[in-house]
């Protein structure tokens, strides 16, 4: 009997031994469980010192932020999707890749947009879509990841704030034809209008033959096709340029040469809308017209911000889908018409022989590099808003696809309507093909103007462009106020309002240069230079921070942490090697193909030019210039300083405390396993583990 108490006492003591229930429970090996005992007792001998220290600095983050207001998030389980969509579609994906397309080798083309778009855009889009949610800050303060690196952030901010400006008032040129478009007749559709000329013909097939154009083209980052009109001839004319070149196309330099015909749509444009000057030293006067479009764009930006991303989910829920909505509408008339069929296979014809040219692999690179959004800080601000357990892998993948069927999609709309323009000409595609404004602004509205009920198919086609440009619009800016708010949440987060009117406000004064008559030269510097090679140093930079300094095998474990599951080992290779390999192409392809600004062939001043080189180059400027300011005010050697600069603040993680606390226990674990395999008088001979936060 005491015999048999004696074994029952000794059985239990055997089930609260850590040593015994390891080797039940746990799959580890015996000299794991032996090192955890060892270490069990080499804690016991120390204290509790360092828990305790640890929980007391746990402590203090939550209870600071429990001072604080509680971040923004958002409330539907679509409002991140939408907001994307609308982010990442913007008006390149209608006036520019339609015309990239026909360009570069029809249906061709889409070998190398593909491509890109798996091992560039989706990796970065990935990578940061997934940081953002994880740590739930956005692209300033979210640098806590490594602080050395925190001028990235502020790069990604300083072009979106710069892009911000002008962006708007091609907005405000889309609300006047907006509200031009809702009149019986449309202004763009006759030439007797106090703004027409003798020069201004309404059907192109009253235009007279002529000789053939000259040959005034400039170079610089990639091909654009203009449409002129030239003593009654229409003609194209090669130009060279970045995202914006055709803004050339619209230009006036046909409208005050003697003799010239033009049509009334572009009459229109350069005489009315514009009101264009000679050139960027002859600034002019403010246009009203284009002010009171600029007040109201900058409204509706305020009223979709200033509460927060409650109201913007809400928002896109309508903002998003209507541009597809107005394609498909769009689409349905356009293929109906006389001659689309002919503008469609124009489009989509494929010429593979165009393949072999680096200038289509170069287009097709850096138009993915525009539209799905990196660098811009767009899709950290977003994910920043999404739950903790949201599936980010899913989102990652869907948003960049959606993006690049839009464009392609958008592309049928165009060139049906440019087959039916041709066809009314009676000429070819290839001669009325145009991008950019002098697509959007003159061939289009030129297009519509020949339609049934053209007024109901106008403001049907201005506002989805206007719809397009603020969802673009709202990312950029939500970008900007998360951007201050989260680096000062003490003094900004419970000033939501005012911080966003003060934003709109400012952003408002600095457009004001773009709205004079010579705005358009103003406009083509800042989107030349600022959002070119400055984007791919920014994404470069972030992806060996994340990629090579954070460590993939360490973010592996965060994104695990979030949805529950490891991702595929192939983001490893992309984000370490495929993808900033790629980057640095776009990047050197970016820089040997920009040429000096140029708009309608005229050439700018030299300080227009060092004005345009000092946009492009701020910011990028922040990088080193914070890293270097890191390094100098950081105590110890400089490996101590580079170790500390580089790792993870103590505030580095989830924002909700029951996520941030499976982080950090999940910290504590591989700590412990790290301690282990450190420690000198713990360490055997086949000691090989790998110390987690060296990843």
């Amino acid at each position: 009997m005491r015999f048999r108490g004696m074994l029952v006492l000794y059985i239990n003591y055997l089930h609260r031994s850590t040593y015994f229930r390891s080797l039940i429970l746990s799959p580890l090996t015996l000299q794991d469980t032996v090192k955890c005992n060892m270490l069990e007792s080499a804690k016991m001998e120390k204290g509790e010192t360092d828990s305790s220290r640890s929980r007391s600095s746990d402590d203090s983050i939550q209870m600071e932020k429990k001072q604080l207001k509680e971040r923004d998030g958002w409330k539907g389980r679509l409002d991140f999707i939408m907001t994307c969509v609308g982010y990442a579609v913007g008006l390149g994906n209608i006036w520019r890749f339609p015309y990239l397309c026909y360009k570069s080798g029809g249906g061709a083309f889409f070998i190398p947009y593909v491509f890109f778009l798996v091992m560039c855009g989706v990796p970065l889009f990935f990578m940061e879509a997934s940081y953002g949610q994880f740590s739930s800050l956005s692209p300033i303060s979210i640098w806590r990841i490594c602080p050395l690196f925190k001028g990235v952030g502020v790069g990604m901010v300083m072009v979106s704030a710069i892009v911000c400006i002008y962006y708007n008032v091609i907005v405000a040129w889309t609300l006047y034809f907006l509200y031009m478009s809702f009149r019986a007749v449309l202004p763009w559709s006759t030439c007797d209008n106090e703004w027409n000329t003798v020069n201004c013909v309404v059907d192109t097939g009253d235009r007279l033959p002529q000789p053939s154009p000259p040959t005034n083209a400039t170079n610089s980052s990639s091909l654009f096709n203009s449409t002129y009109l030239v003593n009654g001839t229409l003609f194209n004319q090669t130009v060279f340029g970045n995202m914006s070149a055709a803004l050339s196309a619209a230009g006036n330099a046909t409208a005050v040469l003697s003799g010239k015909k033009m049509s009334a749509s572009e009459e229109f444009w350069t005489r009315h809308v514009l009101e264009i000057t000679d050139g960027i030293n002859n600034p002019g006067t403010i246009r009203w017209q284009l002010l009171i479009g600029l007040m109201l764009a900058w409204v509706f930006v305020f009223l979709c911000l200033f509460k927060g991303v409650n109201v913007l989910g809400k928002v896109m829920h309508f903002a998003a889908p209507f541009p597809y909505l107005v394609l498909l509408v769009l689409l349905i008339r356009g293929v109906t018409l006389p001659g689309a069929v002919n503008g469609i296979k124009f489009y989509i014809f494929p010429k593979w022989e165009k393949l072999a040219d680096y200038q289509v692999w170069g287009d097709a690179a850096l138009q993915i590099f525009y539209s799905v959004g990196m660098a811009w800080g767009g899709i950290i601000t977003m994910a920043s808003y999404n739950r903790f357990s949201n599936n980010v892998y899913r989102d990652a993948m869907l948003v960049p696809i959606i993006n690049c069927a839009t464009s392609i999609f958008a592309g049928f709309v165009i060139f049906a309507i440019l087959g039916f323009m041709a066809h009314s000409a009676d000429t070819t595609v290839e001669k009325v093909v145009s991008q950019g404004p002098g697509l959007t602004f003159v061939a289009y509205p030129e297009a519509v103007a020949k339609l049934p009920i053209s007024p109901m198919w106008a403001v049907l086609f201005f506002l989805m462009l206007f719809t397009i440009g603020l969802d673009s619009q709202f990312g950029m800016v939500e970008t900007c106020i998360s951007a201050f708010m989260d680096e000062y949440p003490h003094l900004l987060r419970t000033k939501r309002t005012l911080i966003s009117f003060l934003a709109c406000l400012f952003e408002f004064l600095m457009g004001l240069p773009c709205i004079t008559q010579g705005g358009i030269y103003v406009l083509q510097i800042m989107d030349w230079y600022c959002a070119s090679f400055s984007l791919m140093l920014i994404s470069l930079t972030e992806c060996v921070a994340i990629a090579w300094i954070y460590g993939t095998d360490r973010f592996y474990k965060d994104i695990e942490l979030m949805i529950g599951f490891r991702p595929s080992p192939i983001w490893h290779y992309m984000w370490k090697y495929i993808t900033p390999s790629i980057i640095l192409g776009i990047w050197l392809f970016s820089v040997i193909t920009l040429g000096p600004v140029t708009y309608d062939g005229k050439s700018y001043p030299t300080w227009a030019l060092g004005f345009g080189w000092c946009l492009g180059v701020a910011s990028m400027l922040p990088i080193p210039i914070l890293a270097f300011k890191s390094m100098l005010s950081t105590e110890g050697t400089c490996s101590q300083r580079w170790k500390k600069l580089t790792t993870p603040l103590e505030s580095w993680g989830p924002s909700q405390p029951e996520d941030r606390e499976k982080y950090l226990t999940s910290l504590r674990k591989c700590k412990e396993l790290e301690e282990i395999s450190h420690s000198p008088h713990m360490r055997t001979n086949d000691d090989v583990a790998t110390p987690f936060l060296s990843t």
